[in-house]
């Protein structure tokens, strides 16, 4: 089996134990994964410390920062079939998805290494006629960088771009149920020639995750997951008082009108739901249409998931492929079983084929009749949609926010006044009119709620791996006066 390796310090190690990957297509085990202990990733903190204060670092322009940038981007774009490979290997999500976004993911490295020289400071217009008073923006220092296994090379870029870009270092652990991407994406960061220890890549399970996220010497935490493990980081960061980012997931509202262009909306719900096998965070998971139209929206939705090709993920024809793991499996099938119990009527799907891997079907439950149904309001992490139907406007924007999470919403309707007031009736961070699932580097993502803080991607992200220093300078050539006296 293939043999992956951590990196730490700008050296490739085999880590302190290792464990097998399994291939979500047929459960076998495919390649031999590092396990880092809570002495690895001291280490590679340590590092990561060492790194940021060190002159070949510290000292470096941010132009400079900005070209290795630019250098990463050009190195992720030619490798993109590779990283490709192995992350349909290792996720089981199919070769056309990670092809298209791993080929993207370097418009986010070029984005940030364009931003780089671009973080600004500012003069203060200060009410003493002797001082001069400016305020610099500095990087935060280490960062810890935790991110699960779906879209993993995109969920790094947008915690690695911009840390990077302010000037922090960055101790990066990948997930334990499909790391292979990120460990060889280290191996493509070693020869964008960034000094030794800038970047390092791990992966390990809860006491890795314990040892990172509570570590004395990192002064930000990145994090990427869910609602649970993030209260464990919370709790962590009170140890070392970092701050945090957190981008937790949810589940989205996708409300359709009336008046919706039925076609467009359809597929814009089967991108949103069944597209990467409804492993995604943004998924739009509860589909919130017009009574006028439900019976046909649901009919022509059926056809379609019914028709979809399910298959090999490295076969270009697949549009569904297997969940990641066994467990992602039993819980979906748990959670229909517990929602149709509810009330809720099984549209289509809901049995897992019988066939090696972890594969699952697209699966309709309609919960119009059963509001109080578990699927409305538990995320599947898988192709699973829970459809409601609403009367009103009004109506609607209570179902859509009937929710402890708030990251992703879709608005389909051709009234642009309708469009505005459901814009600012809805509480979450993003809010797509008329289509679904569209991400860009220039574009902040996050949420509220039980979806997290903190935003990744577009300038602010950046400017969240720095801290503010406040500089006085005193004009006057006279004597301080009265040392008694605060100025």
């Amino acid at each position: 089996m293939q043999q992956f390796h951590h990196y730490i310090g700008g050296q490739f190690e085999a880590g302190s134990a290792q464990f097998d990957s399994l291939d979500p297509a047929t459960g076998a085990a495919w390649a031999r994964m590092p396990e880092a202990s809570p002495a690895d990733v001291d280490r590679a903190v340590d590092a990561a410390e060492a790194a940021f204060y060190a002159p070949d670092w510290a000292e470096m322009t941010a132009s400079q920062r900005g070209k290795l940038l630019l250098q990463l981007a050009d190195l992720v774009a030619e490798n993109a079939p590779r990283l490709a490979e192995l992350e349909t290997r290792d996720t089981g999500k199919i070769i056309r998805e990670t092809s298209a976004q791993i080929a993207y993911v370097a418009e986010y490295y070029r984005y940030y290494a364009g931003l780089a020289d671009k973080i600004e400071g500012a003069h203060l217009p200060i009410d003493k006629p002797d001082m001069e008073v400016w305020l610099r923006r500095e990087p935060l220092g280490v960062v810890a960088a935790i991110v699960p296994w779906n879209s993993q090379l995109f969920l790094s870029a947008v915690k690695i771009g911009p840390a990077l870009a302010a000037g922090c270092t960055v101790v990066l652990k990948a997930s334990e149920e499909a790391p292979a991407p990120l460990l060889e994406f280290a191996r493509i960061f070693d020869q964008a020639g960034f000094p030794p220890g800038v970047l390092n890549v791990m992966t390990g399970g809860a006491a890795a995750g314990a040892a990172l996220t509570s570590h004395p010497k990192v002064a930000h935490v990145a994090f990427t997951g869910g609602p649970e493990t993030a209260r464990h980081i919370v709790r962590n960061s009170a140890e070392n008082l970092a701050s945090t980012s957190l981008e937790l997931g949810g589940k989205s509202p996708f409300i359709v009108f009336e008046d919706a262009d039925i076609d467009s909306a359809v597929n814009a719900q089967i991108s949103g739901i069944f597209a990467a096998t409804g492993q995604s965070c943004v998924a739009g998971s509860r589909l919130v249409i017009a009574s006028s139209i439900k019976d046909q929206f649901l009919e022509r939705l059926k056809q379609k998931a019914e028709a979809v090709v399910i298959g090999a993920p490295d076969d270009m024809a697949t549009e569904v492929g297997p969940l990641c793991t066994q467990a992602q499996r039993d819980h979906a099938l748990a959670l229909i079983a517990a929602s149709t119990t509810a009330g809720a009527r099984l549209v289509t799907g809901g049995v897992a084929p019988d066939r090696p891997g972890y594969y699952f079907p697209p699966t309709i439950l309609d919960c119009s009749d059963a509001p109080d149904a578990p699927c409305l309001h538990t995320e599947f992490f898988g192709p699973v949609l829970s459809v409601v139907s609403f009367n009103t406007e009004t109506e609607a924007l209570a179902i859509a926010n009937d929710t402890q999470f708030g990251l992703a919403s879709g608005v389909f309707t051709q009234s642009l006044t309708r469009a505005h007031r459901m814009i600012r009736g809805i509480r979450a961070g993003i809010v797509w009119v008329n289509t679904y699932r569209a991400v860009s580097p220039i574009a902040p993502f996050g949420g509220h709620g039980l979806s997290g803080h903190g935003r990744e991607g577009g300038l602010q992200a950046a400017l969240d791996y720095t801290k503010v220093k406040a500089v006085w300078l005193r004009t006057s050539d006279d004597p301080i006066p009265d040392p008694f006296v605060m100025r």
